[in-house]
């Protein structure tokens, strides 16, 4: 499986801008908004390989956001899966607007027995 990518193109709408106590900083792309994305490619990716009793939760996330892109374009986010295991998937995440890569990082995803699951998410 390393190498096997999953991607999503978005549209940058006006809910996904910086918008700190009502107020939007800018007319671009959040970077809260492409951690959604990083995290959901890679979900993406993983939902194909868990077993029917397994189920994967997000455990870490980096991201570099290196260039902006105005509200009202596209973003395309590519997950590749970099190191696997029968326990855990880490993704090396790209973001681009068009050919220009506008974010990079990593999102990590941990995979449990879903009754297992069920007891932490219990204790929280």
């Amino acid at each position: 499986m390393p190498g096997v990518s999953a991607e999503i193109d978005f549209v940058v709408d006006g809910s996904m801008r910086p918008i700190f106590d009502d107020v939007a900083v800018h007319q671009v792309c959040s970077t809260w908004t492409l951690v959604h994305f990083m995290e959901l490619a890679s979900r993406k990716l993983l939902i194909d390989f868990l077993e029917e009793e397994e189920e994967g939760v997000g455990s870490h996330v980096t991201i570099d956001h290196i260039a902006p892109v105005r509200v009202g374009r596209t973003v395309r986010v590519i997950a590749t899966a970099e190191e696997v295991s029968d326990r855990r998937l880490v993704c090396d995440v790209d973001a681009f607007h068009g050919s220009r890569k506008i974010a990079a990082g990593k999102t990590v995803q941990n995979v449990f027995p879903r009754e297992v699951l069920v007891r932490l998410l219990e204790r929280g």
